[in-house]
């Protein structure tokens, strides 16, 4: 894979094809050093250490990947990128629409130099449409896809839901279509231009207020909105968080069905509840549900997150400790089974955590182990050994800043 891709949006989709197995070329930037991913050489960062080379957002993003520069501004690097372009099956990118274009190498042009070759671009808006021409970043395709708007409270601005969900589901969505285009290839030997709308991917996380609107009529903001911890599609109560003993300690309880209903009125030691006719159907304990959660936010408020997990669970109630980012990465003992964050060796950081998989293939892992190339890490090998470029021609090339 030739891989102009940046940020989460992209990166984040060609990590997840090399962690198993892809062989993608990071190219940058020689000149802005490698800056138009803009977590290139930005924090956070490990350690006290600074350099272009030690940002931990690009690193955890880029892991399993090869890097080169390429200095498209000097003459040369045209020919330069022909020849990566002919030895690849994708070239990724997802940049504003039309850079690729204005370098001369437009899905047309791509095609003259392979003719199966498969072109995916990845950007806010796409490449068709009114809003194609915009600039986007990850709170404005948030916007835009009405993600901001749904998470406000009834009577209060628009909240957001933090930085950018978008660049996760764009990453996905980028995944996805790349290795669809790659199985059609497979099947019938044509490549092809797969166009992407990072905001129209949002319609993945907002599907439950776009099916409310659509089959309901039911605005996504409106009086009384209820607290977004309960469950309205499917109905079920009690459904919250709860808190618990210690400092800003929670616990969430899910009760699908009158089954569950027993079961923690029996973990809880609600005989009187329990023996209540009055709430033996859902539609009474919806209407009651304000009382419910006070009866049962007293009980939690005696116990830690982990002990009203794992009394509810035994008795197969779904319930869960509400974590902190620390307590899910350095002491949940599920996320150890996983190995989510695996430990990777870096060029110059060393070794250092980065997210991994939710996912585990039998036959096929994933390879977690190289952490993101350092700055033009791999250009002897790439332009030498795969490109088969001399020594004489890679130095030439790198003495006239190209490489």
């Amino acid at each position: 894979m030739c891989d102009f891709t940046g940020q989460l949006a992209g990166a984040g989709a060609t990590k997840i094809l090399a962690m198993f197995g892809a062989q993608v070329i990071r190219v940058e930037d020689r000149l802005r050093q490698g800056q138009w991913d803009i977590f290139r050489g930005n924090g956070p960062w490990p350690d006290e250490r600074r350099g272009i080379n030690l940002g931990g957002t690009f690193n955890n993003h880029n892991v399993e990947k090869m890097g080169v520069t390429l200095d498209m501004r000097k003459p040369g690097a045209s020919d330069v990128l022909r020849e990566l372009i002919s030895v690849s099956d994708v070239v990724a990118e997802n940049f504003s629409k039309g850079v690729l274009d204005r370098w001369g190498f437009s899905y047309e042009d791509m095609v003259k130099i392979k003719p199966d070759i498969i072109y995916v671009s990845n950007c806010g808006f796409g490449h068709v449409g009114p809003y194609s021409e915009y600039k986007t970043w990850g709170p404005i395709v948030q916007a835009v896809s009405g993600l901001t708007f749904q998470s406000g409270l009834a009577g209060m601005p628009p909240a957001g839901w933090g930085y950018s969900y978008m660049d996760h589901t764009g990453g996905y969505h980028m995944a996805i279509a790349i290795l669809m285009a790659v199985y059609h290839r497979h099947r019938t030997g044509v490549g092809q231009w797969v166009d992407m709308s990072c905001s129209d991917g949002a319609a993945a996380l907002n599907g439950p207020a776009m099916l409310d609107y659509t089959v309901n009529g039911v605005p996504s903001r409106r009086p009384g909105n209820p607290n977004s911890n309960r469950s309205i599609y499917p109905r079920m109560a009690p459904h919250g968080i709860y808190r618990c003993a210690g400092e800003d300690q929670w616990a969430a309880v899910a009760v699908r069905d009158n089954n569950d209903w027993s079961s923690m009125c029996e973990v809880m030691g609600f005989s009187d509840l329990a023996a209540d006719e009055s709430l033996a159907c859902l539609d009474a304990r919806i209407e009651q549900h304000d009382e419910l959660d006070q009866r049962i936010g007293k009980w939690t408020s005696t116990r830690t997150s982990m002990e009203v997990m794992k009394s509810l669970q035994a008795k197969g109630v779904p319930a869960a400790a509400v974590q902190h980012p620390e307590d899910r990465i350095e002491h949940d003992p599920n996320t150890k089974a996983w190995d989510l964050f695996p430990t990777v060796q870096h060029e110059e950081i060393g070794k250092i955590r980065v997210d991994g998989m939710a996912v585990k293939l039998s036959e096929t892992p994933a390879t977690i182990q190289k952490g993101a190339p350092t700055l033009g890490q791999h250009n002897d090998e790439v332009f030498g050994d795969i490109l088969g470029m001399s020594s004489e021609t890679v130095r030439t090339l790198t003495e006239e800043g190209v490489i």
